[in-house]
């Protein structure tokens, strides 16, 4: 049954008088909303045949980033320090190839234009084996194949692939919940909005609270640490500084993923001194968006992926990690669906 929003969201949003672009389009989002019923229905009754390991799927029902690939690294943390051998699909977001492809680290020159940054970035910073394929479900088995030891796979999104079979999905929302409410292409909902959390899922707010009326835990995020950009392309921490360290004249910071805001306003509660250099989501970095005479740049992870071999001059670029922290309640309720099936060994 669809949501409807309480009174205190509906003060915020809900009565708000619409755009007229949003009532013009409003018939098309309820033809998707039946399209996608319909898909649902079909997927509930042609029951897709399970995978030999159970699946987690890390979605989001608004488009757009809400956080999804932090708390799949994050998971990934979390299962390997429970004994888990996890691995990572995903489609690889800008990738034109549709044959399941395994993804490299950057020392190894896999490209984020082949790959997919976000799944790039997951392998670099996790180790753990990750495959990219418009079909999750051939990308899982096509990893599966080559990495028997696996014993969890994590899908990077796919909440609405509902091909692929899982056991258990954790929703991610940001500070903008679900927008205005309304289904593609009126709103930005790609999925209803369920009234109840559905069985075997947890909901994680990546958002200063909850910005849904569903229950769900807050993620921990800080940035506490700068690492030189070549370092942390071999997986060096040691001459890691304290972001604080970075205090001083106007640092030039670059971001070029889905709130590029929030990474400035981190680094400024930090103390930092910076000059925002907000860039698209997902931006190529074919060529550098700086002066050529910047002295020192700071950058984020997802950026990070895509400066492995550029010629960066006598410019000295940092690479800010950010520190993700799943609420011990989600980890628990991962490890409460993975005990209950079979483990595969």
């Amino acid at each position: 049954m669809a949501w409807r929003p309480g009174p205190a969201l509906q003060r915020a949003w809900w009565q708000r008088p619409e755009p007229a672009w949003v009532h013009l389009l409003r018939p098309l989002a309820w033809i998707y909303r039946l399209l996608w019923t319909a898909r649902r229905f079909w997927f509930a009754w042609r029951r897709p045949a399970p995978l030999p390991v159970p699946v987690i799927v890390v979605g989001n029902l608004v488009v757009g980033g809400a956080g999804k690939t932090p708390t799949v690294m994050a998971l990934v943390r979390a299962l390997k320090t429970q004994g888990r051998r996890p691995g990572v699909i995903s489609r690889g977001w800008g990738r034109q190839a549709e044959a399941p492809q395994a993804v490299g680290a950057v020392t190894r020159r896999s490209s984020a234009s082949e790959v997919g940054d976000e799944p790039l970035l997951i392998h670099q910073v996790t180790g753990v084996p990750v495959y990219v394929g418009r079909r999750r479900r051939a990308a899982a088995e096509a990893l599966l194949a080559a990495h028997p030891e696996v014993d969890v796979i994590i899908s990077d999104d796919g909440l609405q692939h509902l091909a692929l079979p899982r056991q258990m999905q954790l929703l991610v929302f940001d500070d903008r919940g679900v927008g205005n409410g309304l289904l593609l292409p009126a709103g930005p909902l790609r999925q209803p909005v369920p009234r109840t959390v559905p069985a075997n899922t947890s909901v994680l707010y990546n958002a200063r609270a909850a910005s849904t009326p569903l229950p769900g835990a807050l993620a921990r995020r800080a940035i506490s640490t700068a690492v030189p950009l070549n370092d942390w392309l071999q997986g060096s921490r040691q001459r890691a500084v304290p972001i604080a360290g970075l205090r001083g004249p106007p640092l030039l910071a670059a971001a070029g993923i889905a709130e590029p805001e929030r990474f400035f306003a981190m680094l400024e509660s930090a103390g930092l001194n910076v000059q925002r250099l907000p860039l698209e989501d997902h931006f190529a970095f074919n060529e550098l968006p700086w002066p050529a005479d910047t002295a020192e740049v700071v950058v984020t992870e997802k950026d990070a992926v895509k400066l492995a071999g550029h010629t960066l001059g006598a410019t000295r670029v940092w690479v800010a990690p950010l520190d993700f922290g799943l609420p011990a309640d989600i980890v628990q309720a991962a490890m409460a669906v993975l005990s209950s099936l079979p483990h595969r060994r």
